[in-house]
């Protein structure tokens, strides 16, 4: 079964910004930390954001204070908000539930940053 549906995602110049979105079955997102990934070519998946039932967000330090995350109870999706965005923030991105084991994973957003 598809738990999440992402969406966003694109081509941007540097410093521009981009909105990912995820939406998430009810009973999953209720009740799970939720994160956002990126994988660039050649590299690991990492953990870019994380963000508590309660709203209590924790960033990496390479995205802290450019990128944001979010969610919406009522429309049970997990947005991030990438704000000033660098090349080395091109990747593919990714939710999921933070807790292991992960859900099982999308094709993820593609997130292109010119220069």
């Amino acid at each position: 079964q598809v738990q999440l549906v992402e969406s966003g995602g694109g081509l941007v110049q540097t410093g521009g910004s981009l909105r990912l979105s995820c939406a998430v079955s009810g009973n999953i997102f209720s009740v799970n930390v939720m994160g956002w990934y990126r994988q660039a070519p050649g590299k690991q998946r990492e953990l870019v954001a994380r963000i508590f039932v309660g709203g209590l967000a924790i960033y990496s330090d390479s995205v802290k204070g450019r990128f944001t995350i979010s969610r919406d109870n009522a429309k049970n999706t997990v947005y991030l908000q990438m704000n000033s965005l660098k090349h080395e923030d091109t990747a593919v991105y990714y939710c999921n539930k933070f807790a292991y084991p992960p859900l099982p994973w999308g094709q993820g957003n593609q997130v292109t940053v010119s220069s």
